[in-house]
């Protein structure tokens, strides 16, 4: 309509497409702006992140540190860009990442960078989704991680040193960092990637064995190119003596203690403070109550830190899962440890599925009041299915499959783990060691506390019982002639935390006795389950139908059918003791009917429409022939250890 003389013109029809192509374009146009990738401010930097005065500077303006953490190796790669964007959407600038070397270094010089371990796409993502990035490399890490990240081959080395100067440990540290580094480097803020801080090592405070070693920690660092800030990390103990020259000091913990912040600011004056570590959670170990901390509780503290003008990293913004065997032990004083569950769902905001939680909603409107503009709309959730159930048709018992294996061991005393000549030499790490060796009487067997963990024992493979740290001796009965004692041994997760991480040996790591004469001449299998074995299994040919009574341990065999494009679901286990469950050849993890974690997070990513093989180890028992696929609430606090989906 022409305005001045109130009369409609028609556009010809040409016209009219070419003007709705054009604000169609404005709009994508916007959109673009809004939402695009800020890598236009990594080509252009003048200074990145300084600590001279008691604010952070960012290109010499003030700048605030609002950090989660969520680790690469606890999620899988087709969720990654799920959970950064919601992280972003909650209102944080930085993701934090530790870097487990033992995964990074399954073998002694031999790396992977590759897949689920992809540490380069994993900081090329966040930059592209505009997140800053702080690194914490170790080598050591803690993160209920087996032996804190550290790789379990170096200590075949009966004297070696963990996380101090002893050659033996730093010539490995050395090796790791160049193939590290040469990959972190390039992201550098000062090369115009994402990494605007590094961490010097873990809570060395809490360990502090050698004076000489941050020094060497950070000299490793400086001279593999890193140039951005460097941090370190502890609680108020471990910042008496885990400080280091010319690197910031931050402080970990839960629970807001006014005098810790006023020892922080005495050491370090005129200097920004920040909490690396806010415990949003806590972990959990078998056998005790699920940890959940109030979310009213949580965003009080983290309230009062953002209004003393302090940084803040959550750990965990989501913690993800231990799949496999990888989750690490407790210790505390001379307590056995306590080993950790196989979900990392730590009552984080952003649960082990990528649920959003009431602890997610009031941070986002918290953090909502520290930014200018808007907050990204919320990511969608990820869809869930309960499938049907799945019905157990197939079985094969321990004892018939030791052949799929690597040839075995002889050995006339044990052998721990670390020290078989299995994996190129590098010895076993995580898994199962089977211990075969003669007897000829019965009477009293004695551990003498050399099991680490956990060891199933049996007679001409019946059941005897079990061992570990609390009962130490068990009766064996009569029986005629020569028999076989096999003891299956279980590394339930080595500790991560404290003063005997060099004495995280597993399997059997000394003698055992039978009416107190030492048992020797042993055959020894590595059971570590990796794929290939678990491949091998598959296609044996040696399953047989379900018997009504199977024996144990033995692996259990079923098809899990989708129908439809793969979405994430649980696996339930009622009626089942025991041991692990893997998915088309992935270890989704442990279960233990002790809990508190009664359920298995299952990826859809890790599914395939049509027909999944799932396969049970199970050490002892089965009342029932199913495993249930079954749903979560999504968008509460839904998922395997969240309020009333737990047991204690």
């Amino acid at each position: 309509m022409d305005v001045k003389t109130g009369i409609c013109v028609r556009l010809p029809l040409k016209q009219r497409y070419l003007l709705l192509l054009f604000a169609v374009a404005v709009v994508l146009f916007s959109q673009w702006i809004r939402h695009r990738p800020q890598s236009g401010r990594r080509l252009i930097h003048v200074e990145g992140l300084r600590a001279n005065s008691s604010q952070f500077t960012l290109e010499r303006k003030p700048f605030r540190i609002l950090g989660g953490s969520i680790h690469y190796f606890r999620v899988p790669r087709a969720y990654w860009e799920d959970r950064l964007l919601k992280m972003k959407a909650c209102g944080l600038n930085t993701l934090t990442t530790y870097v487990p070397w033992n995964l990074h270094e399954p073998e002694r010089g031999v790396f992977n960078f590759e897949d689920q371990l992809d540490l380069e796409a994993y900081l090329r993502l966040a930059a592209s989704l505009g997140l800053w990035v702080i690194l914490r490399p170790g080598p050591y890490i803690c993160a209920e991680w087996d032996l804190g990240g550290l790789p379990s081959w170096l200590l075949r080395d009966q004297n070696m040193k963990l996380r101090t100067t002893y050659p033996g440990f730093t010539a490995a540290v050395r090796s790791f960092f160049n193939e590290l580094l040469k990959r972190a480097v390039p992201h550098q803020y000062s090369k115009g990637g994402p990494i605007i801080a590094v961490q010097v090592e873990n809570e060395y405070g809490s360990y502090a064995e050698d004076e000489d070693y941050m020094p060497f920690i950070k000299e490793a660092l400086l001279s593999r190119g890193i140039t951005e800030l460097l941090l370190t990390s502890d609680n108020k103990e471990g910042l008496k003596r885990g400080g280091l020259k010319g690197v910031l000091e931050t402080i970990n913990f839960q629970k807001l203690r006014m005098d810790e912040i006023k020892y922080l600011d005495k050491i370090q004056p005129n200097k920004p403070k920040m909490v690396m570590e806010y415990w949003s959670g806590w972990f959990d170990v078998w056998g005790d109550l699920h940890h959940v901390f109030s979310a009213e509780e949580m965003v009080a503290v983290i309230r009062t830190i953002l209004m003393w003008d302090m940084s803040i990293n959550l750990y965990m913004f989501h913690g993800g899962t231990n799949f496999g065997f990888m989750s690490g032990a407790f210790e505390h004083g001379t307590q056995a440890p306590k080993h950790m569950v196989t979900s990392y769902d730590y009552d984080a905001p952003l649960s082990e599925a990528g649920d959003y939680t009431t602890k997610y909603h009031l941070l986002r409107n918290l953090f909502s009041l520290y930014h200018t503009q808007p907050l990204h709309e919320l990511p969608s959730l990820q869809e869930r299915r309960a499938y049907h159930p799945v019905v157990i048709t197939q079985y094969l018992s321990l004892w018939d499959c030791l052949n799929l294996n690597d040839k075995p061991f002889k050995s006339e005393k044990p052998v721990n783990m670390e020290n078989l000549p299995v994996n190129n030499h590098n010895g076993q790490s995580y898994g199962y060691t089977l211990y075969e060796t003669s007897i000829t009487a019965a009477g009293s067997l004695n551990s003498n506390n050399n099991i680490r963990d956990r060891a199933l024992v049996f007679v001409d493979k019946h059941l005897m019982g079990v061992m570990d740290n609390k009962t130490q001796e068990l009766a064996l009965p009569e029986g005629k002639g020569k028999r076989t004692l096999s003891l299956l041994v279980e590394n339930c997760g080595r500790v991560n935390y404290g003063k005997t991480l060099d004495m995280q040996r597993k399997g059997l790591v000394g003698d055992i006795e039978l009416n107190k004469s030492i048992l020797r001449g042993f055959i020894i299998h590595s059971l570590s389950l990796k794929p290939g074995f678990v491949n091998r299994l598959e296609s044996s040919g040696k399953w047989m139908s379900m018997p009504q009574r199977p024996s144990f341990p033995g692996f259990f065999q079923a098809k899990l059918y989708v129908d439809t494009f793969p979405k994430d679901t649980f696996i339930k286990l009622p009626g089942w003791g025991k041991g692990v469950v893997f998915i088309n050849g992935r270890n989704l993890g442990r279960y233990w009917t002790i809990g508190p974690q009664q359920t298995l997070y299952v990826p859809g990513p890790w599914l395939h429409r049509g027909t999944n093989q799932v396969i049970v180890f199970e050490e002892q028992e089965t009342d029932g022939p199913c495993l249930w696929p079954i749903n979560r609430p999504a968008g509460g606090d839904g998922g395997p250890l969240r309020e009333t989906e737990h047991f204690g």
